[in-house]
């Protein structure tokens, strides 16, 4: 059939007999629908006679919809209500045989469609979800709007005791916490595992069910026997016994032992290796024991608790932050970490403050608790307060209430960033005020334009950068290709006020040269160009360490941020990426590696490690140290052998230059984190819910690099633990009802798009049969290999219930 200008079909319809609209065919009701769209569009709702019009047209679509339903075309059926806006009346066409594939549909076309028609087909597939009492796939969604309501609304519905249980494993990997009603059935049993205390027990089971308990030390990860050195030169790093390299030690033995309870360097004699640090180096090797007894709250505190009476402000500070971390991602009615730290948040010592504030900001990231916001608010106005503890405050305060828009939070941030000095706000931590708002909006998309308001009466540099970061992270992972576009606008803009300037100060000079050549040279105008070139050398010092505070930055994250969850969108912003860091302005540059990394966060794919390994050889140092870095979040946690290799290759590249060094030897444990069982990646059931908390840690440690020498290689690099709340272990392990764990045989494969194929197609492909517990790499999802048990999850990922199938002979 042929498309006509008059749309006759539709007019023939209407005038005709109205007989059974799928007599005449497929082809013809595709058409007709097609024309019902275009019609519904043209219609002008003011005028007169509109209404019959778009009655009749109604009429029309209400035979069209079942004719599809029952012919395989529920595609078809949902783009047609999309066009007209009447999503609603699905919910009257779908049965039990097609709103699986109908509501697959309408997520799989969220990424796609603006605001607020996205979060209208999840509502939608929500709906049609909990007619046909899917509970745990509708909780999904419920989590994917960020709609607290609806999330205790559906767990509550829900009357089966092992489904709910199923549900509240799916609520503790989003770390979404419910205060439960002590009368419920099982409500101990739902509370530990919305509390997430068993993830410490499952994962070392799955650690020994591997057989890598044996603690590895950095030597390990290094393998700098195989590094390829030049003869004379020995193994990179290995000459001197440095503070530097004892420091990046103490972080790889952290990353690499996360979570397994026991290592080498700290649990077995501790004091002797943090005594071979130096100031801040001892607060990081303190605080890494925390790392490794991650997730154990009841036996990982009384190891720590030795090092809370030492006589060292470092250590001490060291041993709180360590606290925070343990309790990191797992609820405790108790609140150790709260009675431990809150009595140093006002210390005399900076350095107790930072331990103590970073520590509750890790501890209860994304639990939005009020008394914590209370106790942590006045830190920021208290006079002894430095510009890093303001800043580590602020951030402490985002963590706690991402994404969550707590009006408190927003308005003692904004004050903070009203009331200081602009020399103040230069400062490099200034940048986490910004951080923090930005945080505290992660993911609300439209609710973010009063704030985008109140930040105008801040002062540069940080207006800029504030304003576009808080609204990249309003839109992360949304796919939003308009915002995107105003992204790369924001980049290719030039500071036509910086050119305008430049060109004032060399009229400028010209004229002072023609004066100067007039007047006989004095003694005093030579001393008065030495001040002057010295007042520039500063003016350069302050701008170099400003490019991670500009617009172009941001935005530039921006793009990374925004297409992070969305596979074309990642495609295309690897190759944006590509054109700005060859035609972007210097902090364009330096921010790529970062942007890019982001997209493919514990993710290694050979063009995104080629671009990176491209990067790290630059001519520019801060590009050479973000790509570095950026090669940790891309590889975190994967043991990629390829990676390795590339890493070993650096570090004899870099083995006479201290700052690349440390960085790639820390990466090296990064790519080891956990000796492989662990990862970073934000995105989880099946790479369709965004963690906030996760993303969230990923983006502090982002922007503490977007000015690395003053943060993580000057005395900030402690700033690298807040990545810990991203750390969740990439395993599959599966129980009984009664949670006692069982081992089944399941398929673990590459993921396949099934969206609107016909029939029943197969969801993964080139799989292998294993048995549980397993690990699943990024990209990869599992089935049961047996139809002994039914899952009570779609997802099979994480922690998963089974049932034993009734009809299995």
């Amino acid at each position: 059939m042929t498309i006509s200008d008059e749309r006759e079909c539709l007019k023939y319809r209407l005038l005709g007999s109205q007989e059974d609209i799928g007599s005449w065919g497929h082809e013809y009701v595709r058409h007709i629908s097609g024309e019902v769209a275009s019609e519904w569009q043209d219609i002008d709702q003011e005028e007169e006679g509109s209404k019959d019009k778009l009655a009749q047209l109604l009429a029309i679509v209400k035979d069209v919809i079942p004719y599809d339903m029952k012919h395989n075309a529920e595609t078809e059926a949902c783009d047609l209500l999309m066009e007209i806006e009447k999503l609603d009346m699905l919910l009257n066409f779908v049965d039990k045989t097609t709103y699986a594939r109908v509501c697959l549909y309408l997520v799989s076309c969220v990424p796609y469609a603006a605001e607020p028609e996205n979060t209208n087909l999840l509502q939608t597939a929500v709906q049609v979800f909990r007619k046909f009492d899917c509970l745990p796939e509708a909780l999904r969604l419920a989590m994917q709007l960020n709609d607290m309501e609806l999330i205790v609304e559906i767990f509550l519905s829900c009357k089966d005791q092992a489904i709910q249980k199923q549900l509240a494993f799916a609520l503790g990997r989003q770390q979404v916490y419910l205060e439960l009603d002590e009368e419920m059935d099982e409500a101990d049993d739902m509370t530990e595992i919305l509390s997430n205390s068993h993830l410490n027990s499952n994962f070392l089971s799955l650690a020994r069910e591997l057989d890598i308990m044996e603690p590895k030390v950095p030597e390990d990860i290094y393998k700098t026997h195989l590094e390829n050195s030049r003869p004379g030169m020995g193994p990179s790093g290995s000459n001197v016994d440095s503070a530097r390299m004892n420091l990046a030690s103490s972080y790889v033995n952290g990353f690499v032992n996360a979570a397994f309870g026991q290592d080498k360097l700290l649990t077995e004699e501790g004091n002797k290796w943090i005594y071979k640090n130096k100031e801040h180096g001892m607060l990081a090797a303190t605080a890494s024991l925390g790392l490794v007894l991650l997730w154990d709250v009841d036996g990982g505190l009384t190891q720590i608790d030795k090092y809370l009476y030492s006589s060292e402000d470092y250590i001490k500070s060291g041993a709180l932050l360590a606290c925070g971390i343990v309790n990191t991602g797992v609820r405790n009615e108790c609140d150790p970490a709260l009675a431990l730290l809150s009595d140093y948040v006002l210390h005399n010592s900076n350095v107790m403050r930072i331990g103590s504030v970073l520590g509750l900001g890790l501890a209860y990231a994304g639990s939005n608790r009020m008394d914590l916001i209370s106790l942590l608010t006045p830190v920021m106005a208290d006079s002894k307060s430095n510009m890093e503890v303001i800043g580590i405050t602020a951030l402490a305060l985002g963590l706690i209430s991402v994404g969550t828009c707590n009006g408190e939070v927003t308005s003692a941030l904004l004050q903070t960033l009203i009331e200081r000095s602009e020399s103040e706000l230069k400062e490099t931590h200034a940048r986490f005020i910004a951080l923090a708002l930005a945080l505290v909006y992660l993911g609300k998309q439209e609710a973010v334009d009063t704030i985008l308001m109140a930040l105008q009466v801040v002062p540069e540099p940080l207006k800029g950068f504030a304003s576009v970061l808080v609204e990249v992270c309003a839109y992360a992972g949304t796919g939003n290709v308009l915002k995107v576009q105003q992204m790369l606008h924001i980049c290719t803009e030039t500071d036509k006020e910086e050119e305008a300037t430049d060109k004032t100060e060399k009229s400028e000079k010209s004229e002072k040269k023609k004066d100067s050549s007039t007047s006989s040279s004095t003694p005093s105008s030579d001393s008065k160009k030495k001040e002057e070139s010295k007042s520039k050398s500063d003016d350069k010092k302050t701008k170099s360490s400003e490019w991670g505070m500009t617009r172009h930055a941001a935005a530039v994250l921006g793009i990374g941020l925004i297409s992070a969850g969305e596979e074309i969108g990642s495609e295309m912003a690897f190759r944006m990426f590509g054109h700005l860091y060859r035609y972007g302005d210097l902090a364009v540059r330096r921010t790529v590696p970062l942007a890019l990394a982001l997209t493919s966060v514990s993710n290694p794919q050979l063009h995104i490690l080629d671009t990176l390994s491209k990067f790290s050889h630059d001519s520019d140092a801060e590009v050479v140290h973000n790509s570095i870095f950026g090669m940790a979040l891309v590889g975190s946690g994967t043991n990629n052998a390829r990676l390795a290799q590339m890493l070993r290759n650096l570090a004899v590249y870099y083995s006479k230059d201290p700052n690349n060094l440390f960085l790639v030897r820390l990466v090296q444990g990064l790519v080891h984190l956990g000796k492989g069982t662990l990862t970073l990646q934000p995105y989880h059931s099946d790479r369709q819910l965004l963690s906030p908390v996760a993303m969230a840690a990923l983006l502090s440690v982002i922007v503490s690099f977007l000015d690395v020498k003053n943060t993580i290689l000057s005395k900030s690099h402690y700033l690298l633990y807040t990545l810990v709340p991203a750390i969740q272990p990439r395993m599959l392990v599966t129980f009984n009802e009664d949670l006692n764990p069982l081992t089944v045989s399941v398929r673990v494969g590459q993921a396949v798009d099934v969206v609107g194929q016909a029939g029943k197609p197969k969801t993964i492909t080139g799989f292998q049969t294993h048995t549980t517990p397993v690990l699943l790499a990024y990209g990869e999802r599992a089935e049961l290999a047996t139809e002994e048990y039914i899952a009570l999850t779609p997802v099979i990922e994480g922690f998963v219930i089974l049932r034993k199938n009734p009809d299995y002979e």
